[in-house]
């Protein structure tokens, strides 16, 4: 299951899932497969293909109930029950109302025995993005911060290159290759202008790059517009300046107007306007006020914070998170299921909010 795990995340499959598939006989493995992209067929046929005749009486090992229903591609278990496996070990049942369950059902129907929950909160974990997208149509966010043991995420002049180390970055662009879209303010892209590009090898993967600017004042003349690299959006509302959106298109935005509160994009309807383009794992990379902006309307999944060991100090010098801040120490919002690990010199913080009853 774990091989079939690491087979999964070879896969760009937005809005599906990530499924690895291996067919197990007499001990040794005999078909490997994962499902590549949206579209093409899913890990099972993969790897029943490559096992050929011997899948029959073999064990098939999926990290995802095989499917039963006619999409892009026609049902799983009618592969699976032709190829003569006898028994399939699956890591979890599929959160889709078109099978949950169904599947399952449908394999022990044919005769074939089922085995299901092997290693499944690392299932769920592989997933997350997809069974948040599937059991809510919104996307799972992931808030990526990166500060100074004082927390601050620039100096008192702007300057932010470099604050995490050199491998803290490398695990930076591994994240940003897995995620839909990269979501930035207005403020980073003028203080810092990124290219918001994934550089990892040739050929990587390119996410969407969205920046949230409610008066469309974002220059065409940006990094994000002359660097190849994913489609750019701007994220935009009715008070934007029309003859700029035209020229913002015409450097290839793509533009979205949304609605605004207090001068600010909703940014509720931003990610749900990304969900229903196919973008399912978005990636927010700052700065504070934008961060502040989605904690408060509780969209946040997961929290990566990288943190350097240095002090730079600073009155006016930005931190993560700004916005008007909370009240008292006791409403301050905890991160549940916290993990550390050390990323060079700095350290990696990773948990998800828990938030308080609506």
């Amino acid at each position: 299951m774990r091989i079939a795990m690491r087979l999964a995340r070879r896969g760009r499959t937005s809005p599906n899932p990530m499924v690895g598939a291996v067919a197990v006989k007499d001990g040794s493995i005999i078909g490997r497969g994962y499902h590549p992209q949206a579209g093409l067929p899913h890990a099972e046929v993969f790897a029943l293909e490559q096992a050929g005749e011997a899948a029959n009486g073999a064990v098939l090992y999926v990290t995802l109930e095989p499917c039963c229903h006619f999409g892009r591609t026609p049902p799983c278990v009618d592969a699976i029950v032709k190829s003569g496996v006898r028994r399939v070990v699956a890591a979890m049942t599929d959160p889709n109302p078109k099978v949950a369950g169904k599947g399952l059902d449908a394999l022990r129907e044919a005769g074939i025995a089922v085995t299901v929950g092997v290693l499944e909160n690392e299932a769920k974990a592989l997933n997350e993005a997809y069974i948040k997208h599937i059991t809510t149509g919104l996307p799972f966010v992931t808030l990526k911060m990166a500060m100074t043991l004082d927390g601050k995420i620039a100096t008192s002049t702007g300057d932010s290159k470099w604050v995490s180390g050199e491998q803290s970055r490398r695990v930076v662009h591994l994240m940003r290759s897995r995620a839909d879209a990269l979501v930035i303010g207005t403020g980073t892209l003028k203080q810092d202008d990124p290219a918001l590009t994934v550089r990892r090898g040739r050929g990587a993967w390119q996410p969407a790059r969205v920046i949230v600017d409610a008066f469309a004042r974002v220059s065409p003349d940006s990094q994000v517009f002359q660097s190849p690299g994913g489609q750019v959006i701007v994220a935009a509302t009715r008070l934007a300046d029309k003859s700029h959106l035209r020229k913002l298109e015409a450097a290839g935005a793509r533009i979205l107007i949304l609605g605004e509160a207090d001068g600010r994009v909703d940014i509720a309807a931003l990610f749900q306007a990304l969900a229903e383009m196919g973008m399912i794992n978005i990636m927010l990379e700052g700065g504070g006020e934008l961060s502040a902006s989605a904690l408060a309307a509780r969209a946040v999944d997961k929290v990566i914070v990288f943190i350097a060991p240095k002090i730079i100090g600073g009155r006016a010098a930005k931190t993560p998170v700004e916005g008007e801040g909370l009240p008292k120490m006791e409403d301050a919002l905890p991160l549940v299921d916290v993990k550390t690990r050390r990323c060079g010199e700095d350290l990696m913080v990773v948990g998800r909010p828990s938030y308080p009853p609506a």
